[in-house]
């Protein structure tokens, strides 16, 4: 079956909440929805942190005057959202997401979190007891439908308002085939992405290793690249 936008749901309607949504990743994540007039709630364990971080990202070019964007600590984020997308340092991911059990039940979860090292060879997958950081994430959270997506983004390019297109393909693993339609059709909300179906659960430990290369080629070769999948 090849990729077809048109068949997407509508997702329009939903509220995305960003854990980890002051940091590099997630406030650029936040921004792109932003900008597509999704309603976006910015989480941080400092609810402050997290309403100013809101308050600037409402004023970066391009987001629209109607967009609803609103900040608060985690639980109150987890709690008021429809789809949650985990974007905490690895250090903190397995406490983060353990304290959101009871507000993440039953709601849709994207982790986009890589457990990655650094030392002066450059950039290298960590070994993780569950397997990946989203089976982790999983294990924590027995009543949510989790997913890994958004692994592979460019932080500079979500927040570069020059930017208005961003070509890549965002890989999601689940087990829940009707989740890859949901974070399919958040990520097509960012112009120039697709969500593409890339296996289950099982298979995201090298998609997350897989950002260690890439930070690699953007050293190298001065860039911000992602990944495109061909004939899909």
């Amino acid at each position: 079956m090849a990729y077809d936008a048109s068949a997407l749901p509508d997702v329009s309607g939903l509220a995305v909440g960003i854990i980890g949504g002051t940091g590099d990743q997630g406030r650029g994540l936040a921004y792109r929805f932003a900008r597509a007039g999704q309603r976006v709630l910015i989480g941080s364990r400092s609810a402050e942190r997290a309403v100013r971080s809101a308050e600037e990202i409402g004023r970066l070019p391009g987001v629209p005057e109607r967009a609803t964007i609103s900040g608060g600590d985690n639980v109150e984020v987890a709690t008021r959202s429809d789809v949650v997308i985990i974007a905490v340092p690895w250090e903190g991911h397995a406490e983060t997401v353990a304290a959101l059990r009871e507000p993440l039940a039953g709601k849709v979860v994207v982790d986009c979190v890589n457990p990655l090292g650094f030392d002066k060879q450059g950039p290298y997958a960590l070994a993780v007891e569950e397997g990946s950081a989203v089976q982790q994430a999983a294990a924590l959270l027995p009543e949510s439908r989790v997913c890994a997506a958004f692994n592979h983004v460019s932080a500079p390019l979500l927040a570069d308002p020059e930017v208005s297109r961003i070509e890549l393909d965002v890989l999601i693993c689940t087990e829940d085939r009707e989740v890859v339609g949901v974070v399919a059709a958040l990520a097509a909300r960012i112009p120039g992405m697709r969500g593409i179906y890339a296996g289950r659960l099982r298979n995201a430990h090298q998609i997350e290793a897989f950002t260690a290369n890439l930070i690699a080629i953007n050293k190298r070769y001065k860039s911000h690249a992602g990944i495109r999948v061909t004939d899909v």
